[in-house]
């Protein structure tokens, strides 16, 4: 299972007072996320508004998931390229800076199965979710994936840090650059212009998250030009500067990022390597 997905992931919040919490999700891959008690009340890039249901799915993003939420238990299933290959069935592109309500979608007919079964009679049992989750995917992982070899190239020639253009990515995967086009299209939703854009945006600011002390300054990417260049991207990504971002409390994200660190090698799933991955699931 494990280059399929980033991670299976439970988290569980409590919201004194019967309250909400505001946060946002920064531009990850595509992910199935699953809900007992409080619903979320969400937006990508401001528009696919999505409110008061039990299960959302996000497409790969490039822009941020504004979601407010209560006390509440999730499942999160983040799907790697290769997973989206495996078990998605139609173009990542089609996906892409996409939020859906899953049960009504067409598309996503096959997860309505798992999305009706990881959580049963209202009770909290976070071994048998995760072994009935485990166990939908591994019922439907029959055959080869088409193109797995090239994915898994482009993809190691996109988690290196030292690539910053398409040339350098394909040399790196040992593929004619409009091979990697269609690979990345296809399986990663975006152009790899764009998908070397969000790398060296995402490095930068998981840099911040897990270290303020660094300011942004000291965690911007070597990558930049300037300074300019990052505050550009983050408006491109976030939807927001840097000033206003660091300026929320982020009770969500500060804690899972930590998580998903020591839990997983990489604070946040644009960055996730599947060959260095730790643990498959984790618990906020």
């Amino acid at each position: 299972m494990q280059p399929y997905f980033t991670t299976f992931y439970v988290l569980e919040m409590d919201v004194p007072g019967g309250g909400t919490v505001t946060d946002w999700l920064h531009p990850e891959w595509a992910n199935l996320r699953l809900f007992q008690g409080g619903l979320p009340d969400s937006d990508l890039g401001g528009r696919d508004h999505v409110s008061g249901v039990p299960a959302t799915f996000t497409g790969p993003s490039s822009r941020a998931v504004r979601f407010t939420i209560g006390s509440t238990r999730m499942w999160g299933i983040g799907l790697l390229p290769l997973g989206w290959a495996r078990f998605a069935g139609l173009p990542a592109s089609e996906m892409a800076d996409r939020l859906l309500n899953p049960l009504p979608a067409p598309a996503l007919a096959p997860f309505i199965p798992l999305i009706q079964s990881v959580f049963r009679d209202g009770e909290a049992d976070e071994a048998a979710e995760l072994a009935r989750i485990v166990a939908y995917f591994t019922a439907r992982d029959v055959g080869e994936v088409p193109d797995r070899a090239r994915i898994q190239a482009v993809h190691a020639a996109l988690l290196e840090p030292d690539v910053g253009s398409v040339a350098e990515m394909a040399e790196l995967a040992r593929l004619p650059a409009h091979t990697v086009e269609r690979i990345c299209s296809r399986h990663f939703g975006f152009t790899p212009r764009l998908l070397l854009r969000r790398q060296r945006f995402m490095r930068s600011l998981s840099q911040y998250m897990l270290d303020p002390s660094l300011k942004w300054i000291g965690a911007i990417d070597g990558h930049y030009h300037d300074q300019a260049q990052f505050v550009r991207d983050f408006h491109r990504f976030m939807g927001m500067s840097p000033r206003a971002y660091a300026a929320q409390p982020h009770p969500v994200l500060a804690a899972v990022m930590q998580a998903r660190q020591a839990a997983a090698g990489a604070a946040v799933q644009a960055l996730h390597n599947p060959l260095k991955a730790g643990r498959s699931s984790a618990a906020v």
